[in-house]
Order: structure tokens, then sequence, then C-alpha cells
């Protein structure tokens, strides 16, 4: 008999709230989380706005003097990681620790501190690189942290493909939890992108909004005005569980998640595939999975990044795989008020989709006014909306072609 996976604990770190309370509270308000970047001088740039983690203090959650040797999305993760497992209550249970495993993810690790290093490097010289610099920069080390410090010695790795990364990290835990070779997973992802060679590069590719006077407009997933995503940062984290496990120790549980499909392009680095073929097999291939038929999904929490090219392709995809009945389905962008958290993004919106299902509530997607006759599907224009949410799928698609799509079932005995 095929084994079951369970959600039984989550922890964020977002721009509109650094617990999972405060974010799923805010979503529900419809709040924004862009503005003008402050952390650093941004005068020069042709893009100037973001959204940030805000009143951000690592040392509720982290040793003082640890985080000096952790670069920022390294923090977000452990912070996340540790709500998600306090959630749980996984440590006040008998559990065993080389059965609990992690793969957090993250698209472009710790440039925050290559950066600042290699700033150092310039200005002082080569013998005045931090020793910390590798084991801060590498996006397998939010993983190795949250292992530190909590005792976990089950399978413990990365994954990284672009803005699909947390959603991969989410599928292929469950896969491992299916396979046998864990009882728990900590997985999604973390991100902290923002630097000055970080922002130079999204904004030279044109793939930002510029729309630098009005922040709270910026991001408008599937509005025929938008003109590119906006940058954010976070992390999301959930706890991943095999069925019995979680019930032999008495759990919580928040959802189950059933299914997960991943594809690939093979078009082109930036642009999403024009035909839809990759992402809309993904969707299929996560149904088919969880043996789900199209017309039982009651949410989509898309991808909705806000930029033109990849609205139209969701839709489009969105349409290969449900037919008419996709004008019936209410879908929904996260990223409308928490920008594109990048490899964080899946980890982050997955926990919405599970909020959808757990509270049955799904958040509008904000800055939705003007129509677009390539993206004219239900995007939840007035929300929060109050439906019984029994399947509800989470998509994700990165630069390089890579996409994946999660499923995820209200939880039944």
């Amino acid at each position: 008999m095929k084994k079951r996976v369970v959600i039984t604990g989550m922890g964020a770190v977002t721009p509109i709230g650094n617990n999972v309370k405060d974010f799923w509270d805010a979503l529900l308000r419809g709040d924004n989380g862009i503005d003008t970047i402050k952390r650093f001088d941004v005068s020069e740039f042709s893009v100037r706005i973001g959204a940030e983690v805000k009143n951000f203090d690592p040392t509720q959650k982290i040793d003082r003097k640890e985080t000096r040797r952790m670069d920022r999305f390294t923090q977000y993760a452990l912070y996340a990681s540790s709500e998600a497992i306090e959630d749980s209550k996984l440590l006040e249970s008998d559990y065993d620790k080389h059965r609990v495993g992690i793969l957090i993810a993250s698209g472009i690790g710790g440039i925050e501190t290559l950066g600042r290093e290699f700033e150092v490097m310039k200005a002082r010289g080569v013998n005045r690189v931090s020793p910390f610099l590798v084991p801060m920069m590498i996006p397998n080390i939010a993983g190795g942290w949250v292992s530190i410090k909590f005792g976990f010695k089950g399978p413990n790795f990365c994954v990284v493909s672009a803005c699909a990364s947390a959603s991969h990290a989410i599928g292929e835990s469950y896969r491992m939890i299916l396979r046998g070779e864990a009882d728990v997973m900590i997985t999604g992802g973390s991100e902290a992108p923002f630097t000055p060679l970080a922002l130079a590069g999204f904004s030279n590719m044109k793939a930002l909004s510029t729309r630098n006077d009005e922040p709270d407009k910026a991001s408008r997933p599937f509005d025929r005005e938008r003109d590119g995503f906006v940058m954010g940062e976070g992390a999301g984290i959930l706890i991943l569980e095999e069925l019995e496990h979680a019930r032999r120790r008495g759990a919580r549980i928040y959802a189950e998640i059933v299914g997960y499909g991943a594809t690939a392009d093979a078009y082109h680095i930036t642009a999403p595939e024009p035909d839809a073929e990759g992402p809309s097999l993904s969707i299929k291939y996560a149904l088919e999975d969880g043996g789900v038929k199209p017309e039982m999904i009651d949410y989509i929490n898309a991808h909705g990044t806000s930029t033109p090219l990849n609205d139209k392709v969701e839709t489009l995809a969105i349409k290969k795989v449900f037919g008419d009945y996709a004008y019936k389905i209410p879908i929904s962008s996260t990223k409308s008020m928490i920008g594109h958290l990048l490899g964080a993004a899946g980890g982050v919106e997955a926990i919405a989709t599970i909020l959808s299902i757990h509270e049955g509530k799904i958040h509008k997607t904000r800055n939705y006014e003007n129509p677009d006759p390539d993206c004219d599907l239900y995007y939840v224009p007035d929300g929060p909306i109050e439906k019984d949410v029994k399947f509800a799928i989470s998509n994700s698609f990165g630069f390089g072609g890579h996409n994946a799509t999660l499923l995820f079932k209200k939880f039944e005995e």
C-alpha cells in the first residue's frame, strides 16, 4: 500500500510577516510588502523597489555568535525551520534522528556574503577575505545548519533550480518519504538576494518591474499593465511526515501532499516555452501522481510572476490541462503581495496553498485591475473568498525551463 505524506509543521519569514500567522493574516488582508529598497543605496539603479523582509531579528531563535557566521539566507532558513519544528512538536515526541532528513533549497545561496567579501578582497587584499566565505556562501549550508542545531542525521542536501527550487525540494522530499528513506523531511526554500550585484543583474536583463514611483502597484500578476516581477526575499519551510509516524505521536495535520510533477521546457534560458507544453505537463503529471481528475481541483496558487510572458504562458498551461473547467477554478498569486522570492517562492506559496485548504479561505491577487485577453481566467481580484478547498495545486517555474507542480489535499482519515 502506498505510504501517505502529511504536513505537520510550517515556518515562514516573508516581506509581510516573520511567522506563519502574521504572513497568513497579511495575505487575507491583501497587504503590500513592496517598497523602495532600504538595504543599500539604489539611487543609481533603474529598479529601486523590492519586497524586503522587515523587522527581522535572527537572535530570537538563533545564537547571536552563530548569526555572524551565517549569510542572511541561512538565517532566514534556520529561523523558519525552527518555527516549523516548534509548530510540529517533533522534538517533544519519540523519533529517530537518523530518519529525519532535510532538503532546503536556494536559488543563489549566500550572494550577500560573496559580494561583501569580493569588495574586501579588492580594497584590502586576498589575506583579508573571511575564512567563512565558502561555508557562508554555498546553498546547501542552510540545511547543514538546521541539521547541526537539531541533530537530525537523515538525508540532507540541496536543490537548485532557480524559481522552482523550493517546490522541487518539497516534491523530492515527498518522494523520499514514499520510498521509505525518511520518516520526516524538513523542506522548502530560502533566499536573500538583496545585493547591488543581484539587483543589477536582474535589472539589466529587463526582468523586473520599473514602477519605482508606485511600489504598491508594481506586482500585478495577470494584469494587462504588468511590466515585470518584483524581487523578494524570505523563507518557507514545511515539515513533511509519513502519516503513520505522525499518527503515533499525535501530531496535528494541516493537509496531505498527494502529487508532484516536474518537467523541463528545453526551450530558452529565461523565457518560457510559448505553447506551454512544459508547465502543462508538470500540472498533468502532478494530477496523475495523485490520482486526481482535473475537475476535482478547487484552487490554484499560481506561479504568477507579473511578467508579460510567464502569466500568459501559465494561463495557457492551465487551459490546456483543465479545458473549460479552467474558468471555474479560483487562481491567485501570492507574489502580488510579497514579490518573487526566487528559490524560496515555492516554499512560501506552498504554505499559502496549505492554509487555503486548512482554513477554507483563498487570498486575492492584489493589483489585478485591467483584464488581459491572454489572461482571462478567475484570478480572485477581490478577496479573500471562502471556499471548501479539498484539492489544490501550487505551480513554480524557473529560469532554465524548470517546472514543478505540487498537489495538496484536505486531510481525511
